[in-house]
């Protein structure tokens, strides 16, 4: 299969220039060890896997002959799996100036982002990366960040296909997990059920301590069934057949895992009857789509959760831009005991960009009334989006714009 170039590559260069060792996480499968092989090509970067078991051995019980035998600059893969590294990463660092010296590739963990943490302080770069972007399957990974002006939009949408609503979800039926680029509805139902088995059941266990699979299985798909929703820790639990506190710290594991991604609710001082509860979404669709049991792209496209995934698309696609990106932004939603709800908040340099998300290709105006709520919040507010299938960008009046979702 041919390589697929990764808008992480941009920024992954960037700060292997300036700090020592830079660690790329996420979920398993989504990439990490072949774009960081395809960068260290013809480099002279020696590659380790902690999937061998040998060189795992060698790392576990003698770290200091490790690196004399794999002398820097070094690939390690799979990094969590030998903890006792970090401690001599770090006094290697200690006794050189050079940057770049250590790549490292990890399935997310709390445990390795403690161990990395603590022991590579000042020196490690923790970037993340998330399975296949629909831009990244176009083959397109050199788009500016999103800025908010009319011109900028316009521009942007300029440099992007124009994507129907069958290809959109397309993409978000069948995912973004690079492995699947050509398969069949069955071959990718063997490859989720594969997936979820070999991989998130073994690092429940391994990783996580968890001994009851089968209820962890039936949490996680619990959450598919919420996709796009606000969190009910008590159904998702009643489904699983665990207690509440349970169920919450096994949505902490998965979103630690890079599977789901809970989104925040915005707060100010200012604002008064807000709601606290996070809304839920799946890191990649696909994966989602298959715990669901949605059995093609139309029948997804069709359903009653078609909405809730278009959504979970749009915010999929805003965490891409915000990990990829130059700047860094903060990601929230707004919902009050009202039943006022704006899908998205971008917060930059103190600004509030509020954002909804239709799937409809015409959506009423009014959409951005909903927006004025912010005005009581003490934050300047900037533009705002109302981001649906529209073939063009156009403005609903001076201070808000429709787009179409494939210019994200």
């Amino acid at each position: 299969m041919d390589y697929i170039s990764r808008e992480l590559e941009r920024k992954f260069l960037k700060m292997n220039k300036v700090f020592k060792v830079v660690l790329v996480t996420g979920a398993r499968q989504v990439g990490k060890s072949t774009m960081l092989k395809h960068l260290a090509r013809n480099t002279g970067r020696t590659f380790v896997t902690m999937d061998n078991m040998r060189n795992r051995d060698l790392a576990h019980h003698d770290p200091e002959l490790f690196f004399h035998t794999f002398k820097p600059p070094l690939l390690i893969d799979e990094v969590q799996k030998a903890p006792e590294l970090f401690e001599y990463i770090k006094q290697i660092c200690d006794n050189t100036e050079e940057t770049g010296l250590f790549w490292l590739t990890g399935s997310e963990s709390r445990k390795l982002l403690k161990n990395a943490g603590d022991s590579l302080a000042g020196r490690v770069c923790v970037m993340k990366l998330y399975s296949l972007s629909l831009k990244e399957k176009s083959g397109i990974t050199s788009i500016p960040d999103i800025k908010y002006t009319y011109e900028d939009l316009t521009q942007r949408e300029s440099l992007l296909p124009k994507y129907d609503i069958n290809q959109i979800y397309e993409h978000i039926w069948k995912g973004g997990m690079p492995a699947l680029s050509g398969f069949d509805a069955e071959q990718m139902n063997s490859y989720y059920s594969s997936y979820i088995e070999t991989y998130l059941m073994r690092d429940a266990v391994d990783d996580n301590g968890i001994s009851d699979t089968e209820a962890f299985r039936r949490v996680l798909t619990a959450c598919a069934a919420f996709i796009g929703n606000l969190v009910n820790y008590s159904d998702i639990a009643a489904a699983g057949g665990v207690s509440v506190p349970t169920a919450k710290n096994w949505i902490r594991i998965l979103q630690t895992m890079g599977i789901v991604f809970l989104l925040d609710t915005y707060s100010s001082n200012e604002l008064k009857r807000l709601v606290k509860t996070p809304k839920l979404y799946f890191c990649d669709t696909g994966l989602a789509a298959y715990l669901s049991r949605w059995t093609s792209k139309d029948v997804l496209m069709n359903g009653a959760a078609s909405g809730h995934y278009f959504e979970n698309y749009v915010i999929g696609e805003l965490l891409r831009n915000n990990a990829y990106g130059e700047t860094m932004v903060n990601m929230t939603y707004f919902r009050d005991t009202n039943q006022k709800e704006i899908d998205v908040i971008i917060e930059e340099n103190g600004v509030l960009h509020p954002i909804e998300i239709k799937k409809a290709s015409n959506p009423e105006r009014k959409t951005v009334k909903t927006f004025d709520v912010l005005k009581a919040s003490g934050n300047e507010i900037g533009k705002g989006l109302v981001i649906c299938m529209t073939d063009s960008t156009f403005p609903i009046d001076e201070n808000n714009y429709m787009i179409p979702a494939s210019i994200l």
